[in-house]
Order: structure tokens, then sequence, then C-alpha cells
């Protein structure tokens, strides 16, 4: 396994990481998802990521059972949870990014994984009713009762991250070290363009998820529809229909063929493509089977095959490589 500083923080998280969204506490029994963590823990994964609103709480119960059963040292694994949505409760302060919620959801969360303290924990989205110097008085109070270790944003833009951390310095407190976006092949344009700068003046690390694009860059939808996957389940059509359009699907099987002579995996190159921007600390896995995380472990090993002639040819593929602004 390979390990990278979270940030400008002293936090080694490995290159690869293994959340739980839509998978623990939902789509996958509670003995696939021990086999998940049990494997990704002996291959070097130090870090699993986790939410409030993943299975509405029972994700991090699910979690939390299996860490309390294997008795790992808490000094050798990471978890985090997010805030922002609440698990369900409709009510306005039930969510949010307000002191109250943020102190109750990670008291809450501490109790679902019964454990001491989170490693990391994140501001799930930007709050608008929240005055932002509400929530980083919060999270630094929280790191200073040790009720967390560090924290972070999720789908924060850069002006967000940076009126945080200007806050921050000016009072004296913890700025957040690290955001968790989207990336893939198919959605750039934060880790590559929006937040740029962010990586030298403030040494954003980043957490990023779905790299697969929800599956699509799995290859398991290139014949067909396939009856067990996230983008089949109830509740997230809208995932199906942003992701599975015919120009994705025809990128697809080019970076198929591309794959193939290679010899290696759709999801192999997919991944080791995310692996091979040096702005991107780890790449959060998702598994429902442990043949996937098997395979998709392997991405580590193939970096050294995307070399700048294989890039190029996936941004000939890709053809939505993102335009930095010009000054």
């Amino acid at each position: 396994m390979q390990y990278n500083k979270l940030g400008k923080s002293g936090l080694q998280v490995s290159r690869l990481s293994l959340g739980s969204w839509l998978t623990f506490g939902k789509q996958i029994g509670d003995e696939t998802a021990e086999a998940l963590m049990d494997f990704a823990y002996e291959q070097g994964i130090n870090f699993f990521d986790n939410a409030e609103i993943y299975a509405r709480g029972k994700s991090e119960q699910v979690m939390g059972a299996i860490l309390k059963k294997k008795g790992w040292s808490r000094d050798s694994y990471i978890v985090s949870s997010k805030a922002f949505f609440g698990i369900g409760g409709e009510l306005p302060t039930q969510k949010g990014l307000s002191r109250k919620h943020l102190v109750e959801a990670c008291e809450a969360a501490l109790k679902r994984f019964q454990l001491d303290y989170l490693d990391l924990y994140y501001c799930h989205r930007p709050d608008k009713q929240t005055p932002i110097e509400e929530t980083v008085w919060t999270m630094h109070q929280l790191i200073m009762q040790g009720k967390i270790l560090y924290w972070g944003t999720s789908e924060w833009s850069a002006q967000e991250i940076m009126e945080a951390h200007m806050f921050a310095k000016q009072n004296h407190l913890i700025g957040p070290i690290v955001e968790q976006p989207e990336y893939n092949m198919f959605v750039r344009e934060k880790i590559e363009v929006e937040y740029a700068q962010l990586y030298k003046t403030v040494g954003l690390g980043t957490t990023i998820w779905s790299p697969l694009a929800s599956g699509i860059l799995s290859g398991k939808y290139n014949d067909q529809f396939p009856s067990d996957t996230r983008l089949g389940m109830e509740g997230l059509e809208w995932l199906k229909e942003r992701n599975l359009t015919q120009e994705r699907m025809n990128a697809v099987l080019a970076l198929t063929n591309l794959a193939q002579e290679l010899n290696l995996s759709l999801p192999v190159l997919s991944l080791a493509w995310c692996l091979k921007n040096p702005n991107v600390s780890t790449v959060i896995l998702g598994a429902s089977k442990l043949t996937q995380l098997q395979e998709n472990i392997k991405a580590l090993d193939a970096q050294h095959l995307l070399s700048a002639e294989v890039m190029q040819r996936i941004e000939e593929i890709l053809q939505n490589k993102p335009i930095f602004p010009a000054y």
C-alpha cells in the first residue's frame, strides 16, 4: 500500500480507501461488509469513510460493530463521519451545519461507531442558512474537546473553503484540512481547475468519491442493465439519468478497448487514472462484492502503465479536459 499526507496535516492516509455509501446497512449484508473491511485492512487500507445519512445511520452502526469485533488497534485506522443531511428527520434542527446539529450529530455518530473519537469529521454540504463562522468555531471546539481530530468539507466551492480558512486564521482556530468531492473521468472541474490554487495556498487534501462514476466505469453496463446494482435502486433514478447517457457509454466502450490493450480491466484503468492525479490524496472505493474490491485494488500497481501517451489517448476519448480560465 502507498500512503499520502492528507493535505498539510501529518495524517497519513492510504492511497485507496473504503467507503460505505449505498452498501453497508443497505445493499449488502453485514457478513459481506465484514469481509470487505477485513480484506481492505489486510491490504493496508487504513481509511474507512462513512456519514450520518448513509442508510440513515445504520451504515455507521454496521461499521462500528465490525471495528469492535475485529479489535484492531485504534491507532491503525482512520474513520470518518459527515454531518449535514441528518438521518431522515425533517425538522430544521435535525440537519444543517448549526452548532446544535454538528454537536448532536457527532455525539450520535460516536455512539453508533462505539468509538471515543472520530478521526475525520466532514461538513457534508455547505449550509447557506448557517454563518460559516459558527461552523468553523464548532469544528474547532469539537477538536479541542477530543471528539474529532481533523475536520473537512464535502462538495464545497473553493470560495467557501477559503472563507472557512480565512476566518480560522484570523481567530487562531483550526481550519479544514480536506475536501471530499466527486472525481472521475466524467466529473473533473472541481479537482482539476476550481481547487487548483487551494493545493498551493492552504494545502488542501482530497478524498475523492465515485471514482467509477457510480459503476459506469466498471463496464458492467456495457451490454445490458444488471439487476443488482446501485443505479437500479429505488430513489436513485437521478443517478441513473445522470450517468447512463449515450455520450458516456460511447466513451466507456472506447475506454474498455484501451484497457484491454493494456491487459487491464476497465475499473482498474479508471481508478489508476484517478491515482495519477497528484492532488488526489486517496480514492474511496465502493464495493458490494469482495471480488470487486480484490480487482479494484490492482489499480495501485497499474499506475505505471498509464504513460503520457496512454493519458493522451484517454483525453482524446473523453474530450472533456477542463479549461483553466484566462487571467
